[in-house]
């Protein structure tokens, strides 16, 4: 089960010449893919390409009818081997992943593949942000792309831009023998637009005539001495060849007046950010039509030094706007012109921030910076700037801030994931506390308020292997955590394979949610759902015992947290030798109510009887000491004032976001806290049983409660 379905979308996917394809990127950038007699596909989902995951799963049909493979990998290793296939046989191939954690997995496989060199085209298609849409480390691709000489693709975000980038990448690819990085952030993702559709294409060499007519070429493989007649090949005659592409076919672009006395160069993907903040100095219209020369780098690596010194010529200044860190393309720029002798002064990061995202403020206050040094009369129509700290340091604001609590990233209501964590906690009051090495998921929430637990994240699937220095004798056993994703990306090997081999004595907890949750709930191995396409229902503690371990528990309802804390403290205070693990398996509740909210509401409107859990406090029974979210931090939990004039405190309350977990009873009976919590059944279509019952129920309350006030005593005034 994915985020969201593209099944209406994909029809799309089929216009062909004539037609024209209205949407968002990530189907453009599938489009594309048809367009080009693409053989092969695969990827790694994570954000800003998950949809494009989902996109080409959800076009399957559409890409098999056309004789293209399509495959989930199993991580983004898995999906840079796919483009092998491309090394030996004509065919085109393309895989996408997240980056830079992506590329990083990724690494060994395209090292060797862009050093041998490919004769079909090699398409990698990348997310990369540096905003509050990245989750990662903030590291550029293109540094990659340097280190291994991949040509890399930074298209402008707009629709036509990024079809001609995917369909011209392959071109240039197999005119150069090496693969290409598409680079796309979170905007060109999900920007709207149009582009005038082609018709799609079968390959013109496919998988099976060339499984049928294998081709073996030794000098493609990277071994002695070949691999270094690669490094050869690379410098005298591929870079030479796709800079001649780039030129031939015009990649890069120039947009604004033919010459003037300074100019902006940038990259592809900071355009439309770069336009707008013109527009807001008056050097720009609506129309992206600009009053000074701009130079756009759709091909960001390698730089075609030809037209960098055609637009530099006669120019006293020029600015470099690239986003991320460090300036890879200004100490180019910097090198060639003190190897040519050009005395343009060149502006940077110097004018602009180090790192992080280029939003729009960010690029008008340094390109503001830039024109009233070089050339301050072109700023004359320049409209005022809002201030944004104005806006922070207005009294109501800061009011504000007092008053309304922050609200870091954290589980969603109902997450199965919580009540992990509270047994944890539990557990850390009674043995005091332990190292946690966690991991990438969704379960790294955990290393914030309320639970802080957690103490390193080395990667994904690698919790229990950064504990892995801890297998010393000493009086605690370190605990690590890990995702059921994590664990099929790597974790199986490289963490459990790897205490299982080295004996290591720690905790080891997977959680197991049925997805890989975190990138938008897509089927993994482990998922229990029935999938048509692909083998699910595999079990981890069946394939964590094939590999060895021996002490192994299974929690199949991690709500229950009595038993998930007896569990961890047997783990932590038993004499078996040995790695450890505890699988903890639930639903994730996100994908769970994507899932059965739908079914619900029709099961409802066709008149079935339906009954739908509500839990809540009972006012009158809580004290206000609030350890139920402490030991919880369920968005539906909160507080409200009491209406009893001898509480002072405030008393729990859970608002209608809640879904019916019950975690919160669960913790209040497991750290022996309070009975407030009570259930109640709301009942949908109630037959005549549930009526009068209902009426009976009602009855006796009200019998109850009028003894109640009768025999309350009363105070005259």
């Amino acid at each position: 089960m994915a985020e969201r379905s593209f099944a209406r979308e994909v029809e799309d996917l089929k216009l062909g010449q004539g037609d024209v394809f209205v949407g968002e990127g990530i189907l453009a950038i599938t489009k594309a893919l048809l367009q080009s007699g693409v053989s092969y596909v695969g990827g790694y989902q994570g954000s800003p390409i998950s949809h494009l995951m989902d996109v080409l799963a959800d076009a399957k049909d559409v890409m098999e009818d056309l004789g293209i493979h399509f495959e989930t990998s199993a991580s983004e290793a898995a999906a840079a081997a796919m483009l092998s296939a491309s090394v030996m046989y004509p065919v085109r191939g393309a895989v996408t992943w997240k980056s830079t954690a992506g590329t990083n997995v990724a690494s060994d496989a395209l090292s060797n593949l862009s050093s041998g060199g490919v004769t079909g085209g090699a398409l990698i298609i990348i997310g990369e942000d540096y905003g509050e849409g990245s989750s990662i480390m903030q590291e550029r691709s293109h540094a990659f792309a340097m280190k291994s000489q991949i040509w890399l693709l930074t298209p402008r975000p707009d629709l036509p831009s990024i079809v001609e980038a995917v369909e011209k990448g392959f071109e240039l690819s197999e005119a150069s023998s090496t693969p290409v990085m598409l680079q796309v952030g979170i905007r060109s993702c999900h920007v709207h637009g149009h582009f005038n559709a082609k018709d799609n294409k079968r390959p013109d060499y496919t998988l099976r005539e060339a499984m049928e007519n294998p081709r073996r070429d030794l000098n493609r493989i990277v071994l002695p001495p070949a691999s270094f007649l690669h490094e050869k090949d690379k410098l005298e005659r591929r870079w030479p060849a796709a800079v001649e592409f780039v030129k031939q076919n015009r990649l890069n672009e120039f947009f604004g007046p033919d010459e003037g006395e300074v100019g902006i160069i940038l990259q592809g993907g900071i355009y439309n950010g770069a336009m707008r903040a013109l527009a807001q100095l008056g050097l720009a219209d609506i129309y992206g039509n600009a009053r000074v020369p701009i130079y756009v780098m759709n091909v960001a690596y390698p730089m075609i030094d030809d037209e960098v010194l055609a637009f530099a010529e006669g120019k006293k200044a020029l600015l470099m706007v690239e986003e991320g860190a460090p300036e890879y393309i200004e100490q180019a720029l910097h090198t060639l012109f003190r190897r040519r002798g050009i005395e343009t002064a060149l502006n940077g990061k110097d004018v602009l921030p180090l790192g992080g995202e280029y939003t729009t403020p960010v690029l008008v206050k340094g390109l503001s910076a830039f024109f009233e040094a070089h050339a301050p009369h072109l700023l004359g129509n320049r409209r005022p700037a809002p201030d944004p700290s104005a806006v922070l340091a207005d009294d109501r604001v800061k009011a504000l801030a007092q008053v309304v609590p922050p609200r870091p990233a954290g589980f969603c209501t109902g997450c199965p994931e919580r009540p992990i964590f509270a047994a944890m906690k539990l557990v850390e009051k009674e043995l005091g506390v332990h190292h946690v090495s966690a991991d990438i998921g969704c379960h790294l929430f955990s290393i914030l308020p309320p639970f802080n637990i957690g103490g390193t994240t080395m990667g994904y699937g690698l919790g229990p292997a950064s504990a892995s220095a801890f297998n010393v004798e000493a009086d605690k056993r370190a605990i690590s955590v890990m995702g059921d994703g994590g664990f099929w990306h790597n974790g199986l090997t490289s963490s459990v394979g790897n205490a299982v081999f080295n004996k290591q004595d720690g905790v080891t907890i997977i959680v197991d949610n049925f997805y890989s949750a975190a990138t938008g709930g897509q089927d993994i191995l482990s998922s229990r759902a029935r999938n048509a396409r692909r083998k699910t229902n595999n079990s981890i503690v069946n394939a964590v015992k094939g590999i060895g371990a021996e002490w192994v528990r299974q929690i199949d309802r991690t709500y229950d947290v009595a038993k998930m804390r007896d569990t961890l403290r047997e783990a932590l205070t038993t004499d078996a030798k040995g790695p450890k693990i505890i699988v903890a398996s639930s639903e994730c509740m996100l994908n769970k109510q994507r899932r059965v909210k739908p079914e619900f509401a029709k099961a409802v409107k066709s008149g079935q009887r339906m009954v739908k859990e509500r839990f809540g406090v009972d006012e009158d029974i809580c004290t206000g000491d609030h350890a139920c979210i402490r030991l919880s931090g369920c968005p539906s939990l909160s507080v409200k004032h009491s209406a009893d004039p001898l509480k002072d405190d405030p008393v729990a309350a859970i608002d209608n976001s809640c879904v019916g977990c019950g975690n919160c009873g669960e913790v209040s009976e497991a750290a022996v806290l309070c009975p407030s919590f009570y259930r109640a059944d709301v009942i949908f279509n109630p037959t005549a049983m549930d009526r009068l019952l209902n009426r009976f129920r009602a009855a006796v309350i009200g019998w109850l409660q009028a003894r109640r006030t009768r025999s309350r005593i009363a105070f005259g005034a």
